[in-house]
């Protein structure tokens, strides 16, 4: 119960990692709130969950929408009095449109690293204003290994993850003094539905040849480095960008080979 008593807020969270997350802080005795625009989804979804013994509610947020991510924080204050842990999950790209630098139209890039720089940026400006007046909190920004490893597509998605990682740090120290933590967890090829419907087979395979740990990682996964850093057994932890890839860009860019040669010798 490492997050009993602690009310926590996943944005982007009826399926995928921010699934896991809510259901994960739910387990560790948190009270829940899942951002959603599908607000259908999202009730029906807590309501599970709290027939299961977990206080999981669902609050209204469109990322779209600007001024939702204001009524959103305002919604959990009036119904809880605080909130003590934000997980910023949001984020979006169309890998059809978003491709490299030579052929991504100018609209596309500016249109998604806005998305997913404000969806961190203002939810955060809000809670930290509910933060410093209750004596703390812990942000946690769910970025993407494509924020630290260049790729040859996705330029305004990986992008807009620097740059979250980089806000990441610049939260931690402008706020270390009112005792609010933000750290951020970059997931590599995680076994999403958004994965496996939107990724190839051979993509797939060509990604994981390169990944030490050779398999996708799963939502669970990333849910528990979440738990962690929103738990006081992260109390002393701040600014931090915690792969949990893998090993996704750890090795030697020819590690796919010599892996495979490394096998052929046993």
């Amino acid at each position: 119960m490492r997050l009993k008593d602690k009310v926590v807020l996943v944005t982007a969270s009826t399926r995928g990692i921010g699934l896991a997350c809510v259901k994960a802080c739910a387990k560790e005795g948190a009270t829940v709130y899942m951002g959603a625009r599908n607000m259908e989804r999202a009730e029906e979804t807590a309501g599970e969950l709290c027939s299961q013994g977990y206080n999981v509610k669902a609050v209204y947020n469109d990322a779209s929408k600007e001024e939702t991510y204001k009524t959103m924080i305002d919604e959990v204050i009036e119904r809880e009095g605080r909130i003590d842990v934000l997980v910023n999950n949001f984020g979006t790209s169309d890998p059809r449109k978003d491709m490299d630098i030579s052929h991504t139209d100018p609209a596309v890039f500016i249109d998604t690293v806005n998305m997913n720089l404000k969806s961190v940026f203002i939810t955060s400006q809000e809670a930290i204003h509910h933060m410093e007046k209750n004596g703390g909190g812990s942000i946690i920004n769910i970025s993407s290994i494509g924020g630290l490893v260049p790729d040859i597509s996705q330029i305004a998605y990986g992008t807009s993850k620097g740059a979250i990682n980089y806000l990441t740090k610049l939260i931690a120290v402008q706020e270390a003094r009112h005792n609010i933590r933000c750290n951020a967890v970059l997931p590599g090829m995680t076994a999403t539905d958004a994965v496996k419907d939107n990724l190839t087979p051979e993509f797939k395979e060509f990604f994981l040849r390169h990944t030490p740990i050779k398999r996708m990682g799963l939502p669970e996964e990333i849910a528990a480095a979440v738990v962690y850093f929103a738990s006081d057994d992260a109390a002393y932890t701040t600014g931090q960008i915690l792969s949990v890839s893998g090993g996704f860009g750890l090795a030697t860019p020819v590690f796919g080979d010599l892996a495979d040669r490394a096998n052929a010798r046993g």
